[in-house]
């Protein structure tokens, strides 16, 4: 019986199959060298870290609550996680979070707005924001078209409500007050008094605050300084009256 011989076509089969397993190795290892060798350079590092839109928090206090630092590794970072936790900053609204390769973290914030400031005891000012936080003003300085808030207790229920409605309100509509008091009574338990820089006194509630407001405008650019009541009906008493006729109140109920 002749010797059984092994075809050539198969053998050259084989070897293309061998030599093609050995070159898809050989790419392997080389992917997985290159990728070592990329984490372990300056280019998979964190190299700058980025912050706008704080006001009331230093970068300081941004990178200790973020956990970022230089030299993190850059795919390590999570956005998510970063605006999670700098979210947890009373005064901060929004987080934006943007990586930039190679190593840049950009991490955009945007705080509450102050709506008011408040005077302390001590005859410092603190900065007021849409949520009822209380921050410290700092190097920021104040804005002098905001009202400052005197006599207000930090458990008020009725003050985190007036920093809401405020919010609410287009500054230009506010501009004017200069003070809000809490002057609250049985019957309008979130009543408050204001004074405007025109030299108005405005008697109204938190809860009718935003409703009113187009009203007390109009009357601070049409009339002479004087009391203005804002509650269940509007009136307007100014405060300077012919004193040769009897006092005579304006209301304007609408």
């Amino acid at each position: 019986m002749p010797n059984a011989q092994i075809p050539v076509l198969k053998q050259n089969r084989m070897k293309k199959r061998t030599s093609r397993k050995i070159a898809i190795l050989l790419i392997l290892l080389f992917i997985v060298l290159l990728a070592v060798l990329f984490f372990r350079s300056s280019l998979s590092r964190v190299s700058e870290i980025r912050f706008d839109g704080n006001v009331f928090s230093t970068r300081e206090q941004l990178l200790n609550r973020s956990g970022l630092a230089i030299g993190d590794q850059y795919f390590g970072v999570s956005s998510s996680g970063i605006s999670n936790k700098l979210r947890e900053i009373q005064s901060i609204q929004q987080v934006t979070v943007d990586k930039q390769f190679p190593g840049v973290i950009a991490v955009h914030i945007k705080e509450y707005a102050t709506v008011a400031y408040e005077l302390q005891s001590d005859g410092s000012l603190r900065a007021i924001l849409a949520n009822g936080t209380s921050v410290g003003v700092g190097s920021s300085g104040i804005a002098v078209e905001k009202p400052i808030l005197t006599k207000w207790k930090s458990d008020d229920p009725y003050k985190a409500k007036l920093c809401d409605a405020l919010s609410r309100i287009p500054g230009e509509w506010t501009a004017d007050i200069s003070e809000i008091i809490p002057a609250p009574i049985p019957s309008f338990p979130d009543r408050i008094k204001m004074y405007t820089r025109s030299q108005f006194e405005v008697i109204t509630t938190v809860s009718l605050l935003s409703s009113k407001i187009s009203y007390l405008n109009q009357v601070l650019e049409t009339e002479e300084p004087g009391l203005i009541t804002m509650l269940e009906a509007d009136s307007y008493v100014p405060f300077k009256q012919d004193t040769s006729e009897e006092p005579q109140e304006k209301d304007t109920t609408q």
